[in-house]
């Protein structure tokens, strides 16, 4: 009673298959293999460069040049 038998499964997957439709269903499983894939080369990718030392990509170094050069006044309020 615990379990479900393949027969649940199976009514399970007809209705989920009516509700959203087979291209759906394969675009989701086809984006969610991919987002897979992208991950997995994402830690081989952080386990080979664990070593060496991260440097900062180019486009914060460009935006922290361009934040000295200029100045923001803040004025704080107190919430009463």
């Amino acid at each position: 009673m615990g379990s479900f038998s393949i027969w649940h499964w199976l009514i399970v997957l007809l209705i989920v298959v009516m509700v959203f439709g087979t291209k759906k269903l394969k675009n989701i499983g086809s984006d969610l293999g991919g987002a897979v894939k992208g991950f997995k080369d994402g830690m081989k990718e952080g386990s080979a460069s664990v070593d060496e030392k991260p440097a900062a990509p180019p486009a914060q170094v460009a935006n922290a040049s361009a934040s000295e050069k200029t100045t923001i006044d803040v004025e704080a309020k107190q919430k009463s």
